[in-house]
């Protein structure tokens, strides 16, 4: 048997990531057998140079290999097109006609984008691949072929199926053996060498000195989320061998032709499939740390005006709650006179604990003897009599605020 590099070497597959070396072992080790294979990935990641291998290595490699767009033929067509039809069985069938199933009897088809097929096509196909059995357009004639099926898709055949758009019995048939292909964006270290390769390939066609990159340009470049995989690799190595005169490309120059959208932020890991989501995700993680933040701050500020006394806030205190509510009215009065003294409430208050964020209570106790009590009861009606029930001037000489004050009044029921 072939090594792995042979087989990079004869059909031009570039790169050592471990993902592609164990896809390419697969097809080499299933291509002697007539076990069907479905292969998997995005679109753009080189799926069909894995049929090719199959073939060349199996021992249907004397017979023909078709390659079949299963998106690109219209859902009138393709059942002619892969089955074939009789003459007259529709308008335009002028002449019988073999469909690709005929023709490559012996050999081997592949199905690219399989998961496009119409259900009706895919009863006829699920007939081919249980006994080898198909029937023309416009016939009752059974025929029989033998042909290896290889197929792929970039299609999630698991929701196709829960969907209703792909048969069930089919995936199955098809999926003897699976073989997945990883995003470009998981093959970091082959990008530079893949763009390399199609920098040299495009110098030979167009007949100019190769464009190279400097290290900045490389970084750029790895650190692209490439959503068209080598599709958009190699072209954007094309744009940039045309129309760039200085054949050095910089990292200026490469954010250029690069989207912006598509260049990777900052992430942070988790156990989700980083490719289920973007940069946007990244953002929105940003903001609602920020959030949390603001909120401990404003939990903060709240049990120091409560449990400190009511003292007036500072500059930053100011900025904080301008912050949190914006132009609404702030919860503080400016103009209020605020006592120098903790303020103690006769109601537990609820605090915050900044380790967990949970919720604590905490009764704050007067601890004031009777003799106190009776004390300032005493000096406020002493001096609500003097001011004839006044309570600004009443807080003012006692050196309270209004608040305390009528706190004081209702608890004492003055």
């Amino acid at each position: 048997m072939e090594s792995i590099q042979n087989i990079k070497q004869r059909f031009e597959i570039i790169g050592n990531d471990l993902k592609l070396n164990r896809a390419i072992e697969k097809a080499m080790q299933v291509a002697p057998t007539d076990i069907s294979v479905l292969i998997t990935g995005e679109s753009g990641v080189g799926k069909e140079a894995m049929p090719k291998i199959i073939h060349a290595l199996s021992h249907r490699k004397h017979g023909k290999y078709i390659a079949v767009n299963c998106g690109a033929i219209p859902e009138g067509t393709i059942d002619s097109e892969l089955f074939g039809h009789e003459k007259g069985s529709f308008t335009g069938a002028l002449n019988t006609r073999e469909g690709y199933f005929e023709v490559a009897d012996g050999g081997t088809i592949f199905l690219d984008e399989v998961g496009e097929l119409p259900l009706t096509t895919q009863v006829r196909l699920l007939r081919v691949l249980e006994n080898g059995e198909f029937i023309k357009v416009g016939s009752s004639k059974i025929q029989k072929t033998n042909v290896r099926i290889v197929a792929a898709t970039n299609v999630k055949m698991k929701e196709a199926i829960a969907k209703g758009r792909f048969r069930e019995d089919l995936y199955y048939r098809l999926s003897t053996i699976e073989i997945g292909l990883p995003p470009l964006r998981d093959r970091h270290a082959d990008i530079h060498l893949l763009f390399r390769k199609f920098a040299a390939d495009f110098a030979t066609k167009y007949k100019m000195p190769a464009i190279k990159l400097t290290d900045e340009a490389v970084l750029y470049l790895e650190r692209n989320r490439w959503n068209g995989n080598i599709r958009q690799l190699r072209n954007i190595a094309e744009q940039l061998s045309v129309l760039e005169t200085n054949r050095l490309i910089t990292g200026e120059t490469m954010k250029q032709y690069l989207p912006v959208d598509y260049h990777q932020l900052p992430t942070v890991k988790n156990s989700v499939n980083d490719s289920e989501f973007g940069p946007t995700n990244d953002i929105l993680f940003k903001l609602i740390l920020d959030m949390k933040n603001e909120m401990n701050d404003l939990k903060k500020l709240t049990i120091d005006l409560l449990q400190k006394g009511s003292i007036a806030p500072t500059e930053q205190h100011q900025a904080l709650l301008q912050k949190v509510f914006g132009n609404q009215e702030l919860p503080i009065d400016e103009t209020a006179h605020y006592d120098p003294k903790p303020f103690k409430p006769s109601e537990p208050i609820t605090t915050f604990d900044d380790d967990d964020d949970y919720y604590i209570a905490e009764a704050i106790e007067e601890k004031e003897t009777l003799n106190l009590e009776a004390k300032e009861i005493e000096l406020i009606q002493k001096s609500l009599e003097k001011h004839k029930g006044k309570r600004k001037m009443v807080a003012d000489e006692l050196g309270i605020s209004e608040r305390t004050l009528y706190r004081k009044i209702k608890q004492y029921d003055l």
